[in-house]
């Protein structure tokens, strides 16, 4: 299996705990993983402290990249980054991403995952959708990209708020293309 190399964007939408876990699972997943680039909204910082408790987002061995930084590799599809990961997606950056509104990082990378033909992976976290973010989740998803909404399962019967969101995150790492143990529905 060739190595991945993947963007990951956190946004300022409720649900740090799902960036959090899946920056865990990727340092499990090494053996997997070239290389991961990772880029946060300010409002991302803001909101991890706050859900969390925590800046813990600064301890992961990962390239971090100012959401302004536009000599990022991930800015232009010659660094062949294969996966881009935006986990929680706001439904700002979904919009300019569906308009092809590249005004910092995060859009800019999105719209290079896309031109390139490669794997695009939203986490959008807000309920209820207004027509507008049904609209903008159509176009991203008829560009290529795929829309996976932070929406839990139970059947694995979790126990922690930990445990609630993995089984998100574990979606997430399959659509990317990852291997992992996970729960597996009647397996």
């Amino acid at each position: 299996m060739k190595k991945k190399k993947i963007i990951i964007a956190i946004t300022g939408a409720s649900g740090s705990v799902y960036a959090k876990l899946l920056l865990d699972n990727l340092l499990t997943l090494k053996e997997q993983v070239d290389k991961v680039g990772v880029v946060m909204s300010d409002n991302a910082k803001e909101v991890w402290r706050f859900e969390l408790g925590n800046e813990d987002y600064d301890n992961y061995p990962f390239d971090f990249y100012h959401k302004m930084d536009f000599n990022a590799p991930f800015a232009s599809g010659s660094a062949k980054f294969d996966t881009m990961i935006i986990i929680p997606c706001s439904m700002g950056t979904l919009g300019r991403i569906a308009h092809g509104i590249s005004n910092d990082l995060i859009s800019r990378a999105a719209d290079v995952i896309l031109k390139e033909r490669r794997k695009l992976i939203t986490v959008v976290r807000d309920t209820p959708f207004s027509l507008i973010h049904i609209n903008n989740m159509k176009a991203v998803t008829e560009a290529g990209g795929i829309i996976c909404p932070a929406n839990p399962s139970f059947y694995s019967i979790p126990k922690t708020i930990e445990e609630v969101a993995q089984t998100v995150v574990s979606r997430v790492i399959d659509l990317a293309g990852l291997e992992q143990d996970s729960y597996r529905w009647n397996e």
